[in-house]
């Protein structure tokens, strides 16, 4: 009996153990069956895999040894980590990812995912790990990722995500690192974050929330990163922020916000390694405190309403980066830059920056010891004493900016040690002494500024070593002597500008004046130069502004000035010049301003070009000249009209004793004019990039693998761009625009573009790197951009994908009604910096969908500066009807403002008209010279009178059936139709409004960028 009952307890347990096993069998098959459909399934959406890691996602292996997928130890059959990180791939994330039941870790960064998160990731109720970063997903963050419950890490940077911050993510107590930078993020941060009491670093940096930052935020203890820079954050900062004791980074950059920085600094941020609130409306003091804060590496408070002095700096040995400028530090006392003494045990010190604030005193000897240092501006203070001798041991300088002070003494020979050196400014002090000849040991310079000063002797020949200079400023010292051949041999690059101006140079003017081809602005004026005038002029094809008056030039104005089409400015007042005015002169169509005033020309006035306009030429005090315009009050000219050879001596000498007074009094008004102007403000923004980084011939042929074809990725009338990689340790992706100086114009495009960009800052304006003037292997001069690569390329291949070159057509290229819109407001934006934030303002001249290039993240950036035009104060005061040029035509066809073809100065209306343009050809798919287009019927008369309320006849279709497919239900349908098409209509009317005939009549873009981005408002709900 007991050996029956012990094997049935046997028996038992085997169909116990069989039954179990089977069991778990039949489980693991079933989760092998789903997580393996789910990857199909998201193997199904994509479209882009070009290092072909998907091809073993097929049955030959099991799932689990796919590439990037990982299973559980545990359960074996289940995936708990999918990691495509970095492989280029493109599509969509299939909703089917919600089926990864098991899935603890998701890494899809890095790739070319677009449109939505899908909702279901809300499903992954054991994910730890979501990284979406680095993408093209777009539409708003899914609420329902609330529910993924065990999330430590959500990051969402860098991609094209819209709406609000959902403030249900508040409930992921787990979460540590939470990621939403450079998005398109509105409203404001949800004071649920404040739950998150795990967070240890969160950054909301490049979106545009609004309003005030939750007090809440105050309870996240742990937190180490928080940034939440460029943005409109606004109102009072909250002092809770100031309780969070364990932060390390702590950024507010470029907001509205208001505050103090808080007295005990160091109590406060005990570990603080980086502490930025630059470019807001901070007040108060820097405290005293801040001198124990033992680990900060960067202290960066510029561009606020800061008050006081700068306490000890002594401990703070770890700083690498200090910088107060743009303030109102300081108050004009002596030894209010003692900070500087306490900064040398700062041994690893690279920026120095405390320009355009009030202090005083000298400074101090012991700037010599910061030995790293790559920028120093100390500009627009009230400084006086002499310049340290031991500023020669900085040698790593690139960046010195001393200008705006009151400086005295001689500029010291030790400056010739600065080897990395790229810009000097001292303008705007009282130097004395000669330029040292060490100073031509600084052959990295690109700009040299030494005017307002009181500079002796001669020019140093040693100046001619500096190659790479664009731009050389001397004006207005006490130099002396002959300009130096040396100078104009040796300075090819010069490309914006030679100021000699207002010296006691004499001599004769060179010949070899001829060799600055690239020239753009030469000014020798009020000098004591005398003899002809050379007809190496005539070799300055790229001269804009010439300024020669107030001196002593004799003889004609040479035949070789006529090759001098681009001149705009051209003054030869104050001279002895003679003969008849030259016929060339009325063919130049740029010509604005014409001086030819108190010298001794006789003859007829022609009435042709810039001498139709009394106010834009001056003839007076050439008592021999006849005829022109009647509002030039000469007398007319007769066949027997003298040409003053009988005159007698003593009535020349009367003539040349008024022309002196009358020469003498304009002087004196010039210079009390001048005294009026305010001094120039150093450029605190100059960004390195922009002046120092020299690049060779050499160095863009290697990049570009010999200007290949392959590399090809535009062309355009002055030229052609390729893609290159710049062989330093980035392996930096840039685009370098070669231009073809055989074309007529392009020199000049070069020219406006290096002017244009060399001092503006804007997210949606291109970023140029350097300028490269220099020869090719062959002798022939060579000019090159280089800039930053815009990984989409331009506008004109998303709205047209199908036109374009082979290499460039995409069908699959589209963009939604939000991307669109986006990209509208970043040109509008642009613009708008441009006309009213730029001082001159800028007129681009030639806005078009291929001069707006898009980055990876679809964010738009106005580029090609090559017709660009700096905007006079008087061009802006006076009505664009009543402005009158033979400039012609300047833009491209369909896009150029109709009264530029009538001869009307360039204006900001002109952009507007281009902008209103291209607003019509995005949300209608029509270019402006498509071939419907005729017998006087044009884009905007196509979109006025048509669509009359039916937004559906003249849109683009896809963006019309994207409002009809969005939702799923049909009452969704139809409100989000309706939606669609109000906003359309909105749009299409701002493009009617700013394409006017006219330009009185057109909106001002200020206007246009708050209306758009309250249609993007309305379109996100």
């Amino acid at each position: 009996m007991g050996i029956l009952v012990t094997k049935f307890i046997l028996s038992y347990s085997l169909f116990i153990v069989i039954l179990s096993f089977s069991l778990g069998m039949g489980l693991q098959q079933g989760g092998n069956q789903t997580d393996r459909l789910a990857l199909l399934a998201f193997k199904a959406q994509i479209n882009q895999d070009p290092h072909h890691v998907m091809s073993s996602w097929n049955e030959s292996a099991h799932f689990c040894q796919w590439h990037g997928v990982t299973c559980g130890r545990r359960h074996r059959q289940r995936v708990t980590m999918l990691d495509l990180n970095s492989l280029k791939l493109g599509g969509s994330i299939s909703p089917h990812v919600g089926n990864l039941s098991f899935l603890r870790q998701l890494f899809l960064q890095n790739n070319s995912f677009s449109h939505e998160i899908p909702s279901e990731l809300g499903s992954l109720r054991r994910l730890q790990v979501l990284y979406l970063s680095n993408n093209s997903l777009s539409g708003p963050i899914p609420p329902n990722i609330s529910n993924c419950f065990n999330l430590i890490s959500l990051v969402l940077r860098r991609n094209n995500l819209v709406g609000k911050i959902p403030p249900e993510l508040g409930s992921l107590l787990q979460l540590q690192v939470f990621g939403l930078q450079f998005n398109h993020l509105i409203g404001e941060i949800p004071p649920s974050l404040g739950n998150l009491t795990a967070l240890d670093r969160i950054s909301f940096l490049f979106n545009n929330l609004v309003g005030n930052i939750p007090t809440s935020l105050g309870q996240l203890k742990q937190l180490t990163f928080f940034s939440a820079a460029a943005n409109r954050l606004s109102g009072l900062f909250p002092p809770s922020i100031y309780n969070i004791s364990g932060l390390q980074t702590f950024d507010v950059l470029q907001n509205q916000l208001q505050g103090s920085i808080p007295s005990n600094f160091d109590k406060t941020f005990p570990n603080l390694l980086f502490f930025s609130i630059g470019d807001n409306q901070f007040t108060g003091s820097i405290p005293l405190s801040i001198s124990n804060a033992t680990s900060l590496e960067e202290f960066s408070v510029p561009e606020n309403q800061l008050t006081g002095g700068v306490p000890n700096l002594q401990k703070l040995h770890n700083l690498k980066k200090f910088s107060i400028f743009m303030n109102q530090l300081g108050s004009n006392e002596p030894g209010e830059l003692s900070f500087v003494s306490d900064l040398t045990n700062a041994t690893e010190l690279t920026w120095c920056l405390f320009s355009d604030n009030n202090f005083g005193g000298t400074l101090p000897t012991s700037i010599s010891n910061l030995s790293k240092l790559q920028m120093l501006q100390v500009g627009a203070n009230k400084l006086d004493g002499s310049i340290p001798a031991g500023i020669g041991n900085l040698v790593n300088l690139e960046l010195l900016i001393f200008a705006g002070n009151s400086f005295t003494g001689s500029i010291p020979i030790q400056i010739g040690k600065l080897s990395k050196l790229g810009v000097l400014y001292g303008e705007n002090n009282e130097l004395s002494g000669s330029i040292p000849l060490s100073v031509g040991n600084l052959t990295m310079l690109t700009e040299l500024t030494l005017q307002r000063n009181n500079l002796q002797r001669g020019i140093p020949t040693s100046l001619g070593q500096c190659n790479g200079l664009l731009e050389l400023d001397l004006s207005q010292n006490k130099l002396s002597g002959e300009i130096p051949l040396q100078l104009l041999n040796g300075l090819p690059s010069l490309s914006v500008s030679l100021n000699l101006s207002r010296n006691q140079l004499t001599g004769y003017l060179p010949m070899d004046i001829g060799k600055l081809s690239s020239l753009g602005k030469l000014d020798i004026s009020d000098n004591i130069l005398s003899g002809e005038l050379p007809s190496g002029l005539g070799s300055c094809l790229n001269l804009e502004v010439l300024h020669l008056q107030g001196n002593f030039f004799n003889g004609t104005i040479p035949s070789s000035m006529s090759s001098l089409g681009g001149i705009e400015d051209l003054d030869l007042s104050r001279n002895n010049l003679s003969g008849e005015i030259p016929q060339f002169l009325r063919f130049f169509r740029g010509l604005k301003k014409l001086n030819l005033s108190f010298n001794e020309f006789w003859g007829a006035v022609p009435v042709d070009g810039v001498f139709k306009n009394a106010t834009a030429t001056s003839v007076l005090g050439n008592r021999r000249l006849c005829g022109g315009i009647e509002d030039l009050w000469l007398s007319k000219c007769n066949s027997k009209e003298t040409k003053g050879r009988g005159l007698s001596p003593r009535f020349k000498l009367s003539i040349c004793i008024v022309s002196g007074f009358l020469g003498i009094a304009m002087v004196l008004l010039l210079l009390f004019l001048c005294s009026l102007r305010k001094k120039r403000k150093s450029t605190a923004h100059s960004t390195l990039a922009n002046s120092v980084l020299q690049l060779s011939y050499n160095t863009l042929l290697k990049a570009t693998n010999g200007f290949s074809s392959n590399n090809l990725i535009g062309a355009g009338s002055f030229g052609s761009v390729y893609k290159g990689v710049l062989d330093d340790d980035r392996a930096q992706l840039v685009a370098v625009k070669v231009f073809n100086l055989l074309r007529q114009g392009a020199s000049k495009s070069f020219l406006a573009e290096c002017e244009a960009m060399r001092n503006i800052r804007h997210r949606n304006l291109i970023k140029i790197l350097t300028a490269c003037s220099s020869v090719d292997f062959h002798g022939n001069e060579f000019k090159a951009l280089v800039y930053e690569f815009m990984g989409n390329g331009s506008l004109e291949e998303w709205i047209h994908p199908t036109d374009g070159p082979e290499e460039v057509s995409d069908a699959s290229k589209k963009l939604s009604l939000l991307q669109r819109l986006d990209i509208a407001i970043d040109a509008s934006c642009a613009l708008d910096y441009l006309h009213n934030h730029c001082e001159p303002p800028i007129v681009h001249c030639d806005l078009k969908p291929s001069n707006v290039l898009l980055d990876n993240e679809l964010v738009g950036h106005v580029s090609d500066f090559g017709l660009a035009r700096f905007l006079s104060k008087l061009a802006i005061n006076v009505s664009t009807n009543d402005q009158t040029s033979s400039i012609g035509l300047r833009g491209s066809i369909g896009y150029v403002a109709p009264e530029y073809g009538m001869g009307s100065e360039v204006s900001t209306n002109g952009d507007v008209y281009s902008f209103g343009i291209l607003l019509l050809e995005m949300f209608t798919g029509k270019r402006p010279t498509d071939r419907m287009f005729s017998d006087g019927l044009n884009l905007r008369n196509f979109v006025k009178t048509n669509f009359g309320g039916r937004v559906t006849e003249v849109a683009d279709s896809i963006l019309v059936q994207e409002g009809i497919t969005t939702n799923t239900t049909p009452n969704q349908c139809s409100a989000r139709s309706e939606k669609v098409e109000e906003c359309l209509s909105s749009i299409l009317r701002i493009g009617v409004s700013c394409s006017v005939e006219s330009p009185r009549d057109r909106k001002e873009i200020s206007d246009v960028v708050n209306e758009l981005q309250s249609i993007r408002a309305i379109l996100l709900g």
